[in-house]
């Protein structure tokens, strides 16, 4: 969509509420966000942007007819605010983000976001307040597309925003600091956008699942227990590079040969360990001619697990591996850990409380880990969080094809204002 065009409203009802069903009402807001984009497949909407500021423009126009006070804050999020019975807080916080990765889709983030906003215009719709306030959140970065560092709307709410966001710098070489002057904020006044501890009583999330398990299972939703811990390492394995006719099999110090085997190594070690998996992204051989024994090969390993502990003794294992695959095969290896980033638990009364709202809905319960990271993994550190998957056509994400159903997605509206309604906070 152009920066300067409207959002798509085609066959909307003429209120909101008057399409009975919570899932085409949701479907209908994600399709008239998803219209803003930058031109091409898919969604592209990134922080700070023209299409950012139409998105939030929206996003608080669709809070105010649903009775919240909607603003925009000083590190571009969208917050909406339902007060609770007396007018106030303290808040039980819900959303997720509105920008996207080049070429995504139109549900990862602003299914939450949409989501959320519609329990609140339901509660409205009956003139109900709760004993505490509801506040929605749009976070204008979680993909960290542009700027390449992850997580800065919800960094900002838990007060976590530094200079190490202000001075990230996109492909145009622009700050971060930069952008959002351009943008019309005031990076001196970031800080105004944390929350308060005493004012906030939890977070919880609705997303897509990103992943086949809730499909394979045939249920529309399922509640969180983690968000997976990350360890990403290089691997460097140097051997010698010659002519591909000429060295006898025998005599070879193939790289290419002894990083395979490393490769196989972490599938076999993640698969023997529960809830985690192993990914080799990168493979590159060097020089990469077809005629030639290859002198080096860099691989890359991403490993993940909701158990910090496994994560870690899975990791190690295959570092002993890949050393003495590499010392018998007669090649040199160097071993970098370039990320060890802590699992995410959701708090243990928010799991029992999304499942007893799943089990309201008449729908059987499916704990699982989230693999993917998440605005709650910045969120822990303000309140104790919470996740409700909603299935997702064989798993893909960050694609045009994502897609979901209506009915999935009325499931996932219920569960999540069920657990509102009935929220309990901490034991």
């Amino acid at each position: 969509m152009r920066p300067n065009a409207e959002p798509k409203r085609q066959d909307a009802p003429s209120a909101y509420l008057d399409e009975v069903d919570a899932g085409r009402r949701i479907l209908q807001r994600c399709d008239a966000l998803g219209a803003i984009s930058e031109p091409g497949d898919g969604v592209t909407r990134l922080y700070l942007s023209p299409e950012h500021r139409i998105a939030a423009a929206a996003l608080i126009e669709w809070m105010r007819e649903a009775g919240m006070e909607a603003r925009l804050d000083e590190a571009g999020n969208v917050v909406g605010r339902y007060h609770g019975e007396g007018g106030g807080g303290p808040y039980l916080l819900t959303g997720s983000h509105m920008d996207s990765v080049v070429n995504g889709g139109r549900y990862d983030g602003p299914l939450g976001v949409l989501t959320a906003l519609d329990c609140v215009a339901v509660l409205n719709g009956r003139g109900r307040r709760l004993p505490f306030g509801i506040e929605v959140l749009a976070f204008g970065d979680e993909e960290g597309t542009r700027f390449r560092t992850t997580l800065a709307g919800s960094r900002a709410v838990t007060g976590d925003h530094g200079d190490d966001l202000m001075s990230a710098r996109d492909a145009d070489g622009h700050s971060m600091r930069e952008a959002m002057t351009a943008f019309g904020l005031e990076p001196a006044a970031i800080g105004r956008a944390a929350h308060k501890p005493e004012d906030v009583i939890g977070f919880v999330e609705l997303h897509i699942e990103q992943g086949p398990v809730l499909q394979a299972a045939g249920l529309p939703v399922g509640v969180v227990t983690a968000i997976s811990g990350q360890t990403r390492a290089t691997i460097r394995v140097e051997g010698a590079a010659n002519h591909a006719g000429t060295v006898p099999m025998g005599m070879r110090h193939d790289p290419v040969l002894a990083a395979s085997e490393i490769a196989l190594t972490v599938e076999r070690i993640a698969a023997a360990h529960d809830n985690t998996v192993g990914t080799v992204g990168v493979f590159k051989a060097e020089p990469g001619l077809i005629n030639v024994i290859a002198g080096a090969v860099t691989l890359t390993v991403d490993l993940r697990s909701q158990a910090d502990a496994v994560r870690h003794a899975a990791f190690a294992e295959i570092d002993t591996a890949a050393r003495e695959i590499a010392a018998r095969r007669g090649v040199g290896i160097a071993v970098e850990v370039i990320l060890d980033l802590k699992s995410c638990p959701c708090a243990p009364a928010f799991v029992r409380q999304i499942a007893t709202a799943i089990e309201t809905a008449g729908l059987k319960v499916l704990h699982l880990p989230s693999g993917a990271g998440h605005d709650g993994m910045a969120m822990s550190r303000l309140t104790d969080i919470g996740m409700i998957f909603v299935r997702c056509k064989d798993g893909v994400s960050h694609s045009p094809q994502e897609a979901v159903t209506a009915g999935d997605v009325a499931a996932g509206a219920a569960v999540l204002l069920s657990f509102i309604e009935n929220f309990q906070g901490k034991p």
